[in-house]
């Protein structure tokens, strides 16, 4: 297995999708009780395209296959957000999130990083805080609720 970071282009969108679809869906498998779904958009390549023209969205590849992929946010002044980070179950819990973080760290070189996770993924809690990531805050939305993490480099 070869991971490899790219940046992804409009037409990874249906394939970032799939991925995204499987990532998430898994997640209640992992969390009995969760409902299926995933962030807003997380299955429609048109809300993707968008994202992939926006923010700053990469692609995991193995084997010419995406199997994951990650969006950054440059919010200015050393501050870069993690939108999003997922990987495909059949992919997970082989050290390929600490790779993705650690070369999004290094490619984009920042004094603060932040992002969010949903208050009952506590394995996405454990996984941020084991790289350095502080729980700093708890957002609520009508429908859920998020920590909010932030990790100071440098």
């Amino acid at each position: 297995m070869n991971i490899i970071f790219e940046r992804a282009t409009l037409t990874d969108a249906e394939a970032l999708v799939n991925a995204q679809i499987a990532a998430f869906h898994h997640d209640a498998v992992l969390y009995p009780g969760i409902e299926i779904g995933g962030p807003p958009g997380y299955d429609s390549a048109e809300r993707t395209r968008q994202r992939i023209e926006e923010g700053i969205f990469y692609t995991m590849v193995d084997a010419g296959q995406i199997v994951g992929g990650m969006v950054v946010f440059d919010m200015g002044q050393g501050h870069v957000h993690l939108g999003q980070i997922f990987i495909v179950p059949a992919y997970q819990d082989r050290g390929i999130g600490t790779r993705a973080i650690l070369f999004l760290e290094h490619t984009h070189p920042a004094t603060l990083w932040t992002l969010d996770t949903p208050a009952w993924a506590i394995r996405n809690q454990h996984f941020y805080e084991k790289l350095g990531y502080v729980k700093i805050g708890e957002v609520t939305h009508p429908d859920i609720v998020l920590f909010e993490y932030a990790k100071r480099i440098g």
